[in-house]
């Protein structure tokens, strides 16, 4: 009891670097506010408007300057968030970039592909099917880091939309898209929706009964593994297994 009370008493601070401010406010708004009073946010964005392979590979520097930004608030955790740009220093280039900063700042940090993969590994699913709104040759190098990472990527398939437009998808087109997705590639164990963009929230429970597989949607696993990383573990029932049964990380 000591240590909950504790625990309870705690006050954190959460660094986030975003890829884009599409709503004109910073994080996740649905899931932030089921959180503990005791995490509070700090925010940065990117200000991504093209989503193409150069914007995301002329990124670095401003990512880490962004993250200085944030790392002299002293936080307790930065999130380096928006899987692209990482996951296209491949998955030990990645690894080595977020080493380096964690040195040079002194606060741990969180990629959204590390992210995707503690997940991931935490459920136990090796054979993955994932989705995107990005184009094939970005989708073959996301695939190919999730290899590297260990994972048998059965499919990496994107649906075409506009990269402004993603927000716009209807979650009833976008739960209908993504069933037709997984039966495409036989055999998988879970379902992989690259990007925070999709307004998905209110399918992931729905697609893990339908699939009968859990689902890894972004918000979600950042919201888990968030909690987590500062020794809190406050279940969010309706957005999926990880959140709801809240596992300890592997």
């Amino acid at each position: 009891m000591a240590n909950e009370s504790a625990s309870s008493e705690a006050q954190y601070l959460v660094g986030s670097v975003w890829p884009t401010n599409r709503t004109g406010v910073l994080g996740d708004q649905e899931l932030d506010p089921k959180l503990p009073p005791s995490i509070r946010f700090a925010h940065r964005s990117m200000e991504f408007t093209q989503g193409t392979q150069d914007e995301f590979r002329a990124a670095m520097p401003g990512y880490e300057a962004k993250a200085a930004e944030l790392a002299a608030l002293e936080p307790d955790l930065i999130r380096v968030i928006g899987a692209p740009p990482f996951m296209l220093l491949g998955y030990e280039g990645e690894s080595a970039t977020i080493r380096s900063w964690e040195e040079r700042y002194g606060v741990p940090m969180l990629t959204s592909g590390m992210n995707h993969v503690c997940a991931f590994r935490t459920l136990g699913v090796r054979r993955i099917v994932g989705a995107s709104y990005f184009p094939a040759h970005l989708n073959d190098l996301f695939r190919r880091y999730l290899t590297d990472a260990g994972f048998e990527m059965l499919g990496m398939d994107g649906i075409d939309v506009p990269f402004a437009d993603v927000p716009n998808v209807p979650a009833a087109e976008l739960h209908r898209q993504l069933m037709e997705m997984f039966a495409r590639h036989p055999g998988g164990e879970c379902l992989y929706m690259l990007g925070s963009a999709w307004k998905a929230l209110d399918i992931i429970e729905p697609l893990e009964a339908d699939l009968c597989v859990p689902v890894v949607y972004a918000p979600p696993a950042r919201c888990w593994e968030t909690q987590m990383r500062l020794g809190v573990r406050q279940p969010i029932p309706g957005y999926g297994r990880l959140l709801a049964e809240m596992p300890e990380p592997r």
